[in-house]
Order: structure tokens, then sequence, then C-alpha cells
């Protein structure tokens, strides 16, 4: 028996705004993503992508259409399980670092687990699980406001990690680090998807990026097309030329 897509989108549509001030962001995505595989979303501003992610992730509801986590219909959960959802199955990694400057690299990782109930003892022990496979465990008693990008990025991905999720997001990663550190960011990323089994989702302008994945959706005025003609897929270098692939530290 074939398994199950660990998310899928039937028919989505996703529609902001009234009468004459409506946009149609989504219109009537059909989407299979399958366990382990790494997938980026690709399109210029405008053409539904993040959109497209927000809604997989449940972190926004569509107009219309359904999502299927394994193959169930998901879309009509209620929040209190919908949070539960996100909190102990998605990571997510962003643009923007969405941490708390003040507050220490470990007790930003051990946010999660703490949503989650998990005690404290054990929510230390995890965190510092994960903060060693980012390589920042000498980091974690310091502040989140001290670290470079680079760093602040990484324990971003420590923090998606902290749960064990099957599914990570990730919008942009690399859009506000410099060509090294972004190549660096992408070898964790793509290392933890293939050793790990983490489903890898990407949103991206990159076409270095997007092409290190083992699938490319493009978006166009909220629909999938065929074809990355205009999609609005940024090429930053030759292929090969950009950052250092294999090594690469942050």
């Amino acid at each position: 028996m074939n398994e199950k897509p660990i998310l899928a989108a039937k028919r989505l549509t996703k529609i902001y705004g009234k009468k004459s001030l409506e946009v149609k962001a989504l219109d009537g995505v059909n989407l299979e993503i399958n366990r382990g595989e790494s997938m980026a979303i690709i399109g210029k501003s405008g053409s539904g992508k993040s959109t497209l992610m927000h809604i997989l992730a449940f972190l926004d509801t569509p107009t219309s259409g359904v999502i299927e986590i394994n193959g169930k219909n998901a879309t009509k959960l209620k929040t209190r399980q919908v949070n539960r959802l996100r909190n102990r199955r998605f990571g997510f990694v962003f643009q923007q670092f969405f941490m708390n400057a003040r507050d220490t690299v470990l007790n930003n990782v051990m946010l999660p687990l703490k949503i989650a109930g998990i005690r404290k003892s054990e929510r230390k022990r995890r965190a510092m699980e994960v903060l060693e496979i980012v390589e920042l465990t000498d980091k974690a008693k310091t502040r989140a406001n001290d670290l470079s990008g680079g760093q602040k990025q990484r324990v971003c991905i420590a923090r998606a990690l902290v749960n064990n999720p099957a599914v990570i997001f990730a919008d942009e990663p690399t859009g506000n680090l410099d060509s090294v550190t972004g190549a660096a960011v992408e070898n964790l990323l793509f290392k933890l998807n293939k050793e790990k089994g983490i489903t890898l989702i990407i949103v991206t302008h990159d076409a270095d990026l997007a092409a290190r994945c083992d699938r490319q959706i493009y978006l166009k005025d909220g629909k999938i097309i065929k074809s990355p003609v205009s999609s609005g897929v940024k090429t930053v270098s030759p292929p090969g030329k950009r950052g250092v692939k294999k090594g690469g530290r942050i």
C-alpha cells in the first residue's frame, strides 16, 4: 500500500478583501507533499507562495478547499487541536528571527517545549541536544541579541527541531544572510532533511536554493504553473559558485 502524503492541499482558495477590493491569493491549488522530501515553493511577490505555506502550516485558513495530514482532513480542526499540531508536528524557520532578543539562547530554544508543558529539566536536556546539532552549546547562556545573523538563524533551526517535528517550514531562511553564511544555513537544513527524514518546505526567490530541493513548485497569480518562465525566480550566481556548499560554517 502506498504511503499517504504527509501534507496535501485540495482545491485551495484564499481570498482577501470583499467585493471590488477582493484579491484572490490562491486559486484552486492542488498539491501533495511526500514524507521526507524537500520542496521549494517559488514565485515573485504577490504570487501566493507565502500564503500557500502559511495555510499548509496552519498559520492561516483557506477561504475554501481542504488540507489533509497523512490522508486525513485537518481543515476543520478546533483551535486547540491546531495549536497542538503546530507545536508537536511542525518547525518554523523564517527570514525574520522572531526571538526574544533579551533572553538567552537556551530559553529561546526551550520555548516550544514550555508551551507543550514539558517539565523544566527535560526542556533543558532537549534544548541542549539540538544546540549541539547546530554547534551552539557554547552560546546557550548568551543573550540572543548578542549573536551574529548566522548564529541567530541557527538558534531558530534549533528551536524548530526541539519538538522533533515531522515538517520544517522555511520562509526565505537565508534572505537576511550573506552568501557564505546563507550557504551554511542551507547545508544544515538539507542535512536534517536527509539524515533525520524531516520534510522540508522552503519558500524562496533564490534559484540556487530551490535547485537543491527534490522538487520545485512554481506559483503565478495564485496558481501552480508547469513552467518556471516568469515565475520570479532569481538566480543569484552560476551553479556551484554560490557561497560554501560543503564544509560551510556560520
